[in-house]
């Protein structure tokens, strides 16, 4: 198609795109469907290059079948009779009585009926096929469901069982909550006797370290007087090092030691006025230390008095807190007593109630528990052991099934692979043939002889290859020797052979003529071997010819053995060696192939060879296939006595597993009724025993109570007695504490100043002592050293340096002696701290005690803090679990209850808790499938009736259409052909699928069949069938496509005057060459090419043109 697309030419671009396009008046409204509103119909096609096509019907685009609706039964569907051509006219003379009924049924508008009736047909084939696949489902899914119903039973018994357990759980949290509670009260109560002996121990703590502090105090006193006798050690030191330095540097300029004079009179007065300064300050500390001193011994003796009666108080106080805490211990246990026997009575009370009820229970239990059906339990006992015979037999079957089709299919394997193994070599055989015959039919097909042959009648004359055969490998030898004598022709004479001369042929060319068979010339006793000897020819003449053309040449195996054996040839023969070579006693001539035609012989010999293998290998792929046949068929069979034993299995495995159910139920049922009847007489006794137990309860509960509550009261009073002795005694003791804390304060503060005062003191006195020192050391020194500038020797500074060493000495013994009381304070020191630490270690284990104690205490919060919440993410309401709760019950038990429930439901095993929605959804989606086959059953009674309509409606519209087309061709035939007679024949009973015979007999002709007439009766008759259809159902237009070629011009007169009769109805637009045929147009249009590729259309309005005429 895509060749209608402008290809360009020399001077215009190709085009991308080709369309069509046809415009229908529609007026009349004879277009059917959506499109008769519109007054005229344009239907376009366009054609891309990459083969797509794209439909509009008024520029709107459209599927292809929507402008195959439009003509359908106007004849210009797709099996249109108003396109008619010399190929058409054939068609419908030589049709087949079946074809020729599409015509017919074109022009009865039948098309979009049957059309309908297709699609009616097609539709109620799918609905055949989602009945079947509804059906299909239905069958499944009932067998899904009954699954399903068993595990939503499972399901439920698997809910019902979690209820229980998870209302069990919450009892056990609250139980555990309350026990938590009852412990974090206890542990309480003990943390509160551990602080107040924690507190009695602190008061001992705080008297060593207020010892302690005094002797820190005269540590830091005694240190303090160290340093400052290592002060004035240091400055000892450093003069002594001075004058060291000095006298190192005695030797020095006379400028220097002016200047070392100058410096020690400024210093000296440096000193001088530093001991003035510290002089006055010194006076100021003094009175300050006296003004110290007196507050700190008042401080002392009101701190003294402070302490000495804090002892008395405090004994009053742990006394009376003694007695407090003794009182509220009594009242706390006679309130926990009479706490307790309330709740034992309340508890006695339910207990019985519930056990009364308990009671109860198990004698209605008994009344109502059901008798099992012991003679119904036997009997699918013994209906079970018999199925499992039947099991065990049908097992065995199954497995000599499944043995058997596993071996079948081995052997179908095997059978297969022998099968496509053998067909592969016989493909690659007749691929090696078929490929050497081309070749061997190319070689000659291209031979440059084969004109001359043909035209000196030799095309057929057998090559002289042909008749030859040798041994393998020698072909090439072969042809060597002969070179174009093995392609030679026998003739009968070679006298005939001058006459070939004038037109010789173009190429190498030999003939040979038999000669009369002679015997064979006996091979010489040389040793050499003969190339004849190896040539296998049947034919005697040529073995005269080939025994004189292959005289004198022998065979070698290797171009070494023939140029070693040449000295042996006969004068004028020669060696041959497999590869052509030609070897003589004085030369060697090597062979190349010279021409297409090389290597036919040998090419003949191997096809020969091929045939022969091929015939062999189809014999063994046949022989394979009949194998794989058979293996196929006993594999069919073995799988299908495979699936009924696999069936009946199931069927037996199913029904043992409902009889091992049904079984499994009557005995769970007997061993529950006996379990349960035991049970409960076990029980009755024990609720008897536990009724009696609780009256006794209840009356000691009582009495305990009453002497509970008089010893409460009791304690009460005494207990408001003791709270007022001591609160009364913990405020004395409390401002005791305070005022002793601020004295020891007043006191501290007051040490701290008179050690400030006496350091400071110490301190000026070190320092006016040492500016004195300084001073009159500067002094000495600036004696000595003018002496020494006056002397310039170092005498003076050795006495001074002597005198240093001296005071070094004494300083030290002063330093040793502050060093040793330092220590013996260091060691009272050492042994009130360790006091100090023992009291505090006493401490520890109390403080770890309490702390022990709180995380004791915090353990027990958590755990009531974690079960309560446990509950409140449970959305448990206590209140409602605590009536539930009975007063006896124990963790263990609930535990116990816990751990029967767990096991309860594991040994449900894997549980499908969707189960219970798959199974209501299994039901509706069955009641939904139910309803579709219903309604799938009524489409097909409609469809089936729908068809049963269109087939009645075609049926008749049929039959009015061939009576009506038949009076038609009766009445043109004879205007076309100037008389005769022409029908048409239905040739079957049925309308439907009858088919349509054409009987005409032209004027002076009794012929019995349409095909005895001439090619132009043949045309005539056909248009008068198509004219027929015509007048039926006329289309809206008609092409002739040289329809007239055939006829003559009396014919042609006819079909002119005939055509022009219809065209009053019909648009016709023919195609024509026939002058007579043109005069009936009222516009000629014919194409013309003026640049060279490109098409143009010249139109020509015949009636215009002759009035352009007449007017002319």
């Amino acid at each position: 198609m895509q060749d209608v697309i402008f290809n360009g030419s020399t001077h215009r671009k190709p085009g991308s795109r080709a369309s069509v396009e046809l415009v229908f008046d529609n007026q009349a409204g004879r277009a059917a469907g959506q499109w008769s509103q519109y007054a005229e119909i344009a239907v376009k096609r366009v054609l891309t290059r990459d083969g797509t096509s794209s439909y509009y019907i008024n520029n709107l685009s459209v599927r292809r079948r929507d402008i195959q609706d439009i003509f359908l039964g106007t004849g210009l569907g797709p099996r249109a009779y108003a396109i008619i051509g010399q190929g058409m006219i054939a068609r419908i003379i030589e049709a087949k009585p079946e074809e020729l009924r599409v015509f017919l049924e074109e022009a009865a508008g039948v098309s979009k009926y049957k059309e309908r009736r297709r699609e009616t047909a097609n539709r109620l084939h799918d609905t055949r096929e989602h009945l079947i696949r509804v059906e299909d489902i239905l069958r499944e899914l009932s067998t899904q469901l009954d699954k399903l119903e068993a595990q939503a039973t499972i399901a439920q018994r698997y809910q019902t069982l979690t209820t229980d357990s998870e209302e069990k759980q919450l009892l056990l949290w609250l139980l555990r909550k309350n026990e938590a509670q009852a412990e974090k009260a206890r542990q309480q109560s003990i943390l509160t006797r551990t602080q107040i002996e924690l507190e009695e121990h602190t008061a001992k703590l705080r008297e060593i370290e207020a010892q302690l502090e005094i002797l820190r105090v005269a540590y830091s006193t005694a240190s303090d007087t160290l340093q400052a006798e290592q002060g004035l050690l240091y400055e000892i030191n450093a003069q002594i090092s001075q004058l060291e330095t000095q006298i190192r540097f005695i030797t020095e300029t006379r400028n220097r030691i002016q200047t070392q004079i100058a410096n020690l009179s400024a210093q000296r007065e440096q000193w001088q006025t530093q001991a003035t300064q510290a002089s006055t300050e010194l006076v100021k500390a003094e009175q300050t230390l006296a003004s110290a001193t007196e507050k700190s011994v008042q401080a002392d003796q009101q701190a003294q008095t402070q302490n000495n009666a804090l002892p008395a108080l405090e004994t009053r106080w742990r006394d009376a807190q003694g007695a407090l805490t003794r009182v509220r211990a009594q009242i706390a246990q006679f309130e926990q007593t009479c706490t307790l026997e309330t709740a034992q009575q309340q508890n006695a009370q339910q207990q019985l109630q519930q056990w009364q009820q308990r009671r109860e229970r198990l004698h209605h239990e008994v009344r109502s528990l059901a008798t099992p059906d012991l003679a119904q339990l036997e009997a699918s006992r013994i209906q079970i052991a018999e199925q499992d015979d039947q099991l065990q037999h049908q097992q065995h079957c199954l497995k000599e099934a499944q043995q058997a089709t596993l071996h079948t299919e081995q052997v179908l394997r095997s059978a297969q692979q022998q099968w496509q193994a053998e067909s592969a070599a016989l493909q690659q055989l007749e691929a090696q043939l078929n490929a050497l015959k081309q070749l061997q039919q190319s070689v000659q097909a291209n031979d440059t002889l084969q004109p001359w042959l043909e035209q000196h009648d030799f095309a057929t004359v057998p090559r002289l290859w042909q008749q030859l055969h040798i041994e393998p490998g020698w072909e090439t030898a072969l042809e060597a020797v002969l070179r174009e004598r093995l392609a030679a022709l026998e003739i009968a004479d070679l006298a005939q052979t001058p006459a070939l001369v004038a037109g010789a042929p173009a190429a190498k060319l030999a003939f040979f003529a038999s000669p009369p068979a002679r015997p064979l010339t006996p091979t010489t006793g040389t040793g050499l071997r003969p190339m004849f000897a190896f040539l296998r020819i049947n034919a005697p003449n040529l073995r005269t010819v080939l025994e004189d053309w292959l005289a004198g040449v022998f065979i070698a195996d290797t171009l070494t053995q023939a140029l070693a054996e040449r000295a042996q040839l006969p004068v004028g023969s020669v060696f041959v060696v497999p590869a052509g070579h030609q070897i003589s006693r004085v030369g060697v001539q090597f062979y190349a192939a010279d021409s297409e035609q090389a290597g036919l012989l040998a090419r003949s010999q191997e096809i020969e060879n091929l045939d022969k293998q091929v015939r062999a290998q189809s014999l063994l792929t046949e022989d394979a296939k009949i194998g794989v046949t058979q293996a196929e068929a006993a594999w069919r069979q073995a799988n299908q006595t495979l699936t009924e034993a696999r069936a009946q299995l199931e069927q037996i495995t199913q029904y043992g597993h409902a009889l091992q159910l049904a079984a499994l139920k009557l005995t769970q049922a007997e061993e529950r009724y006996t379990a349960r009847s035991a049970q409960i007489h076990e029980e009755l006794a024990e609720v008897v025993a536990h009724i009696e137990t609780q009256h006794e309860h209840l009356a000691q509960a009582e009495d305990n109570f009453k002497q509970a509550r008089q010893s409460l009261l009791a304690a009460q009073t005494t207990l408001s007695d003791e709270q007022h002795r001591f609160g009364t005694l913990e405020q004395a003791l409390t401002q005791a504490r305070q005022q002793a804390r601020e004295h020891e304060r007043s006191a501290q503060e007051a040490h701290y100043a008179v050690r400030a005062a006496a350091n400071r003191i110490e301190e000026l006195k070190r320092l006016i002592q040492a500016a004195h020192e300084q001073a009159e050391q500067h002094l000495n020194t600036l004696q000595q050293t003018q002496a020494e500038l006056a002397a310039t020797h170092s005498q003076t500074l050795q006495e001074s340096l002597e005198d240093a060493l001296n005071a070094r000495v004494a300083k030290e013994q002063t330093v040793l002696a502050a060093r040793t009381e330092l220590d013996t304070l260091g060691a009272q020191l050492r042994t009130t701290d360790e006091a100090r630490l023992t009291a505090e270690r006493r401490l520890q284990p109390l403080r770890e005690q309490i702390t022990g104690l709180q995380l004791k205490t915090q353990a027990a919060q958590l755990n009531q803090t974690q079960f309560d919440e446990q509950l409140a993410s449970a959305g448990a309401n206590q209140a409602e679990l605590a009536a539930k709760l009975p007063p006896e019950l124990k963790p263990a038990a609930l535990q116990s209850e816990l751990t029967r429930l767990s096991q309860a439901i594991q040994a449900l095993g894997p549980v499908n808790m969707a189960a219970l929605d798959e199974c209501a959804a299994a039901r509706e989606r069955k009641q939904f499938l139910d309803a579709q086959s219903t309604d799938l059953n009524s489409a097909i009674d409609t469809l089936e009736t729908a068809i049963r309509k269109i087939d009645q409606e075609t049926r008749l519209l049929l039959q009015n259409t061939f009576d009506e087309v038949n009076r038609h061709f009766g009445e043109l035939f004879p205007r076309l052909f100037g008389g005769g007679q022409a029908k048409l024949l239905m040739t079957g009973d049925e309308i439907l699928d009858a088919g349509v015979q054409v009987i005409a007999q032209p004027p002076g002709k009794k012929n019995s069949t349409i095909h005895l007439l001439s090619g132009g009766e043949k045309a005539l008759t056909a248009t008068a069938l198509v004219f027929a259809l015509f007048q039926l159902n006329p289309a809206p237009f008609c092409l002739l496509d040289e329809v007239d070629a055939p006829l003559d011009d009396a014919n042609t007169e006819r079909f002119v005057n005939l055509v022009r009769a219809m065209s009053s109805h019909t648009q016709f637009l023919f195609i024509s060459h026939n002058k007579i045929a043109m005069e009936m147009a009222q516009q000629l249009v014919g194409v013309t090419m003026q640049e060279q590729g490109v098409s143009r259309i010249v139109a020509v309005d015949m009636e215009a043109a002759a009035n352009f005429v007449a007017a002319a």
